[in-house]
């Protein structure tokens, strides 16, 4: 996508690059405006329209975020720009907003760019679509797990955002003003992208391969590096779990000492910790993969499915099979893991 810059590093060009905005419905208002407010600053940093760009929605109807704002859009989806960029923009269920007409019409508009991407969860409605098949490509990193449950044919990663060739992904919140600003430079050269950073109050415009996710230190507030420890196995281990002894072991602990540990830090014990780290994980694969509750039991380390069902309704007040059932606005309501 910014691999072609006529002037070369440094050099601003007068070739106007055109975006398409897709919104889909619910889509994530954060993960929008990341994506095209870089490009408003880069047309004043440099005093002349380098980038230009229309809102579109499947109908040309408004449409509304998952913040509840609505957006009007400049028309429908078929009248993409020709020759220039198209941006699918998502956010809460994805799947859900991915009908049939919608995806026939991206396929057929998907021939009419330039790239193809998708931003937050518009990774879902491309792979859908097929317009991801033999790409890499990344998601939000709460969908990383189910994206790759429902598409295990595709090549996906877990980076802040993904380029390949005609294909641009993009994992939402803020990480496509990251994303944004690489393409400036490459478009227009660093000093350029440089100056929207600055504008936007954005000092450190951080790398394709940096971590979607915060470290587990600044999750936990934890700094205690054995504890830090134990729970990356943990996170590592869900759908195999192995014992706490195993993973006191593995940390450099001794059970007593990590038993004390997990009770100072969360008040629970390592084995209730554990429990709810495979049970949030198996409300995400329930709520957003038509996985059968029996493999997502699996998925999560259960070998029962009648202990998964005990397990799951003590933390959640539900059973799996009837949690498939809630909307997702529900399921987000309450989505702590009792201690």
């Amino acid at each position: 996508m910014g691999d072609a810059t006529e002037g070369g590093e440094g050099a601003i060009t007068t070739l106007t690059r055109k975006f398409t905005f897709l919104l889909v419905p619910e889509f994530s208002m954060m993960a929008f405006t990341a994506a095209i407010e870089p490009l408003r600053a880069a047309n004043r940093v440099a005093g002349q329209p380098l980038y230009s760009w229309r809102v579109a929605t499947l109908d040309g109807s408004e449409v509304k975020a998952s913040n509840g704002v609505s957006v009007v859009a400049d028309g429908p989806l078929a009248e993409v720009f020709e020759g220039g960029v198209l941006l699918v923009c998502a956010g809460l269920s994805a799947n859900d907003h991915a009908d049939p007409a919608l995806l026939k019409s991206l396929r057929l508009q998907a021939r009419r760019t330039d790239a193809l991407g998708g931003v937050c969860t518009g990774s879902i409605i491309l792979a859908r679509a097929g317009l991801l098949d033999n790409y890499r490509c990344t998601v939000h990193w709460e969908d990383l797990v189910s994206f790759t449950e429902n598409f295990p044919d595709l090549d996906v990663t877990s980076r802040l955002y993904e380029i390949d060739r005609d294909r641009v992904t993009c994992s939402g919140g803020t990480a496509p003003l990251d994303m944004m600003i690489h393409f400036i430079a490459l478009d227009h050269g660093r000093e350029l992208a440089t100056g929207v950073a600055e504008l936007m109050v954005h000092h450190f415009a951080r790398e394709a391969h940096e971590p979607q996710r915060l470290s587990i230190l600044e999750r936990t507030g934890v700094r205690h590096p054995k504890l830090l420890q134990a729970i990356a196995l943990m996170e590592e281990a869900i759908e195999q779990p192995v014992s706490v002894d195993l993973i006191a072991d593995g940390a450099g602990l001794s059970p007593r000492q990590m038993e004390r540990l997990f009770r100072m830090h969360f008040q629970k014990t390592p084995s209730r910790y554990y429990l709810g780290l495979r049970l949030a994980r198996a409300r995400h694969l329930l709520g957003h993969t038509a996985l059968p509750v029996v493999q997502v039991a699996l998925a999560t380390g259960f070998a029962s499915p009648a202990h998964f069902t005990k397990c799951y309704r003590e933390a959640f007040g539900n059973t799996p099979s009837a949690e498939r059932q809630a909307p997702v606005k529900a399921r987000l309501a309450s989505s702590k893991v009792s201690g």
